[in-house]
């Protein structure tokens, strides 16, 4: 079983920046992807931010170029920062981790994630 915590969310001005953190019991070094998703209400779950046991990472288009998703080893932990934020960015943000490895093509795929945090809140105000 793998736990993961969220924190870091918060309420911020369009054009802020927040950086959300993940505590993994795991080791995140893994051959699966570990990532970040989110739910704003009435919508469903989308991934944002992905990261691949090459260490590479894969965006949503609606992120690219605003956030970065990374990985402290040292420590197990999963960041995202997110940058130049906008009212459509609000959303219960979650991290995720895989069991198991479907492709690279599918780290963003949240039916494709085992393990899933509480989730932390950011609200992004015009």
């Amino acid at each position: 079983q793998v736990q993961l915590v969220e924190s870091g969310g918060g309420s911020v001005q369009s054009g802020g920046s927040l950086t959300l953190s993940c505590a993994v019991s795991r080791s995140t070094y893994s051959t699966y992807c570990m990532g970040w998703f989110r739910q704003a209400p009435g919508k469903e779950r989308e991934g944002v931010a992905a990261i691949d046991s090459d260490g590479s990472t894969i965006y949503a288009d609606s992120v690219l170029g605003r956030f970065a998703i990374s990985q402290d080893n040292a420590k197990n932990t999963l960041h995202l920062q997110m940058n130049s934020l906008k009212p459509e960015d609000t959303a219960l943000y979650y991290c995720a981790a895989q069991r198991s490895w479907w492709g690279r093509s599918l780290c963003l795929n949240s039916s494709t994630y085992k393990y899933w945090g509480q989730g932390t809140q950011v609200t992004v105000s015009s």
